[in-house]
Order: C-alpha cells, then sequence, then structure tokens
C-alpha cells in the first residue's frame, strides 16, 4: 500500500513526530511511508496524510484518501492556528480531529478525535508534544481500521480563525502578567517571541519554565 506524508514546511516543528509516526508503521503495519515536502512530489497512491500544511493540497484525485489533522472541534474552528486561539480563548480540552479533505477547506468527514488536555501551565513546547503524540495517535488507529472505516459528516455552525502575525504576540504594558499569561505561554520564543514597545522602542521576552 502506497503512504505518503506531506509536511510542505521540511523545517516544521512537527518532523520529529512524522519520523516517529513513519518508524512505528514500518514496524507495526510493514508499510514503508514516504515523508514529501513540497506539493508537486506527490504521486498516485491509497493514503496521503497532509500534517501542519502551510499551502492547501489540490491533487486530492491522486490517492483514494486524502486525510488531514486538525485541532478544533469542526466544523468550529476552521482556519488558522487553532491552538494558539484556544488557548487564548482560555480552553482546557481542545479536540484533535482526523478528518477526510475534500475541495472545501476543513469540511470533509471526520473518522477520530482525541482531546489535548490542559491543566494551564503548560507553555507552547509541552502544548505542541501533546499534538504531535495525539496527531500520530490518530493516524495510527485510523490504519489499525483500515479500509472498514466510516467517517461522519459534520454538523453545526462553522467558524473560522484568521491567521496570526507576529504583531499577535504584542503584550500590553498596561495589564499584568497574570492577565497575558496564556498569550506569553503560546508564543515561540524564536519564531515569534512575545515583545512590548515601550518609549518607540521594541522590547522581546522570552519565557521558560525553571528545570524542576
Amino acid at each position: 500500500m502506497i503512504i505518503q506524508i506531506l509536511v510542505d514546511n521540511p523545517n516544521s516543528w512537527i518532523i520529529p513526530y512524522t519520523n516517529e509516526l513513519i518508524n512505528t508503521i514500518k514496524l507495526k503495519f510493514g508499510y514503508s511511508p514516504v515523508l514529501l515536502h513540497d506539493h508537486s512530489e506527490v504521486v498516485a497512491g491509497e493514503l496521503l496524510f497532509l500534517l501542519s500544511c502551510e499551502k492547501i493540497f489540490r491533487a486530492l484525485h491522486l490517492n483514494k484518501h486524502n486525510l488531514v489533522v486538525h485541532e478544533s472541534d469542526l466544523p468550529k474552528g476552521k482556519g488558522w492556528s487553532p491552538v494558539t486561539w484556544q488557548v487564548l480563548e482560555g480552553k482546557k480540552e481542545i479536540p484533535v480531529t482526523l478528518f477526510e479533505a475534500v475541495e472545501k477547506v476543513d469540511a470533509g468527514e471526520i473518522y477520530f478525535q482525541k482531546n489535548i488536555e490542559l491543566i494551564g501551565h503548560e507553555l507552547i513546547d509541552e502544548i505542541k508534544d501533546m499534538q504531535g503524540r495525539i496527531t500520530n495517535e490518530l493516524i495510527l488507529k485510523f490504519l489499525e481500521n483500515y479500509p472498514k472505516i466510516n467517517g461522519t459528516a459534520q454538523k453545526g455552525k462553522e467558524t473560522f480563525y484568521k491567521k496570526r502575525t507576529p504583531n499577535d504576540s504584542e503584550l500590553d504594558i498596561n495589564k499584568s502578567i497574570k492577565e497575558q499569561f496564556d498569550l506569553l505561554r503560546v508564543c515561540d520564543n524564536e519564531r515569534y517571541p512575545a515583545f512590548f514597545v515601550h518609549n518607540t522602542k521594541k522590547y522581546i521576552i522570552k519565557i521558560y519554565k525553571e528545570d524542576e
């Protein structure tokens, strides 16, 4: 069976989890998934997993199933950076959803879901670790049940999250750290660190946990 995994950013945070997934699939099922970084590399096959893709994959006709993992209770929370937006909303349970890709973005049938369970102290790297592990769990569950598997149509009103920019990491100097802790903990120290502006100067803030 031809299994392909497309991660269109070769520097994506999910790559280590994808490599772990590929090894597990080889050991558990005997398949040899191929990891791709360019949409043009995708060939005709059985299963294509689209993980953390930054561009919309259009050649859905090439594979029997095109599967996406999205971190929201679809159809709610379609769009960009759903984990970050939900943490900022104060949510402690964030659904991770494995579903079928269709022409309309984030609209296909749902196969499986599992929640990221947060206490409230986790920083972005810890949250992404949960996200990566659950992503792998859902894909392995799909393979365990395939091909005797049926999806469920999405129900309810759809909502969308907008794409975040570096400016979304700006702190308000007139608010307390406590008030802005959720924003602090979802900022990436290297790619989009928290910052504030004071007297026309920009200051960068990075957050780490003390080693326990």
